[in-house]
């Protein structure tokens, strides 16, 4: 029968082997190197853009951000109503390497759809509207795909810091910077182990268009259903990465300074809704690769420990409190000192794995350090968050941005619902400057 002490050595491995052992493979990770002679180039890249508004600074940047990269061209993809902004913007802009197209409903799952049919080369790039790329991105992109086994490709990221911000837009901003450095380091560490990692990020990632266009591709990826009551058009980069996985598909992170891409987060309260949307999408895809899929089981083991199964198991509250429980109870008989030794080793042990994986983010940014209790009691709130994500699967909701709901009734559909909805979806029209 198992003891507190057995229990103990059971929870503290499984919390803290997937720490050490990633730890060491985050060090090892080297991206796929650019080719000598690649067969590949920029002029082989087509940059899908879905936009809300279709217009305003922050697109104007990323487009210029983007058309310096040399792509073949870029499609921005925007709703009816906002068609005109964008082919105003593009006119005025002189961006003569980007054509507009429009839906009738703001989602972006038929944003995409829409300018796949359209897109002429040999890789699309689908890209947030609030991106900024470095002039050196596609290269790195590019290089797995030379390997006619790889599927899809994604990149490291990092926040957009802002320029002199007040407390409150620090503090928040610090929280969304680690979110990305800590996503960051799970692709790599999982990268080098087995090749494996949760989703490959739309906010700037790179597949076979001849994937894209397979008509079964684009039926499943328009039918998705979650728990077989639901038509689920959210979570979009989630449904393609498992679609690659599911059909032998490799797929690539480039993590590397030349493929760092630049984003924005929410700096405000408003942050928490984007925790929120996060949340509900990784257990909603995860519980979908683990129990419906499964074939991650096998392809991608660490994987699925590492990252999968912590959807499940990982509240760090809960776990540093039994921990601490169970090494009390077990440590009841020893020695006095040799009790509050071990318990000093525990504790450090268990605030330098706070911040370990994230030491990266602390070297750039030094002064960020002193807000690290900051980062340890929002990873304690972030289960209150987590678990009301769990309870409210069925919500696809943004509510961290203007005009992003508009299509909130379109993410989530009863499949009772779809004939009617299927009737009321009009096509899109597609414009070139």
């Amino acid at each position: 029968m198992f003891s507190c002490h057995h229990v103990f050595i059971l929870l503290f491995l499984y919390r803290y082997v997937r720490l050490a052992v990633n730890l060491i493979a985050f060090c090892l990770h080297r991206p796929i190197p650019l080719p000598e002679t690649p067969r590949l180039t920029s002029q082989d890249v087509t940059v899908v853009i879905p936009s809300l508004q279709g217009d305003g600074g922050e697109l104007w940047e990323t487009i210029r951000s983007i058309l310096a990269t040399e792509p073949y061209e870029i499609i921005l993809v925007t709703v009816e109503a906002q068609e005109e902004r964008a082919k105003v913007m593009a006119k005025e802009s002189n961006f003569s390497r980007v054509r507009i197209c429009s839906v009738a409903q703001p989602n972006k799952r038929r944003q995409m759809v829409r300018a796949i049919p359209e897109v002429r080369t040999e890789v699309t790039i689908f890209a947030d509207d609030d991106v900024t790329w470095p002039s050196t991105l596609l290269p790195w992109m590019l290089a797995p795909l030379e390997d006619e086994r790889y599927g899809g490709v994604g990149t490291n990221q990092r926040l957009r810091r802002a320029e002199r911000p007040k407390l409150q837009q620090r503090i928040w901003g610090y929280l969304g910077a680690l979110y990305l450095e800590r996503r960051n380091f799970d692709c790599a560490s999982c990268m080098f182990i087995d090749g494996g990692l949760p989703c490959l990020s739309g906010r700037t990632v790179a597949y076979r268009s001849s994937i894209l266009r397979d008509p079964a591709f684009t039926y499943q990826f328009t039918h998705e259903e979650w728990l077989g009551q639901y038509q689920l058009n959210a979570d979009d980069d989630n449904f393609i990465t498992r679609w690659l996985i599911n059909h032998g598909q490799k797929i690539s992170y480039q993590h590397h300074k030349q493929a760092e891409v630049l984003t924005t987060l929410e700096d405000n309260s408003k942050f928490l809704k984007q925790c929120l949307r996060w949340s509900r999408s990784n257990w909603r895809s995860n519980i979908t690769s683990m129990f419906c899929d499964g074939h991650i089981w096998k392809s991608q083991p660490w994987s699925t420990y590492a990252v999968y199964l912590t959807t499940v198991s990982h509240w760090a509250i809960v776990w540093d409190i039994l921990l601490i429980y169970l090494y009390f109870d077990m440590a009841e008989s020893w020695p006095i000192d040799t009790r509050e030794v071990g318990l000093a080793v525990l504790a450090s042990w268990m605030f330098l794995s706070k911040f370990l994986k994230l030491l990266g983010h602390y070297i750039r940014y030094p002064v960020d350090f002193f807000l690290l209790p900051v980062s340890i009691l929002f990873g304690y709130f972030h289960g209150l968050i987590k678990g009301y994500a769990m309870l409210s699967l069925n919500v696809t909701a943004w509510g961290s941005r203007e005009g992003a709901d508009d299509d909130d009734a379109y993410r989530m559909i009863r499949v009772s619902q779809k004939h009617q909805e299927a009737l009321a979806c009009r096509g899109g029209v597609c414009y070139t400057r």
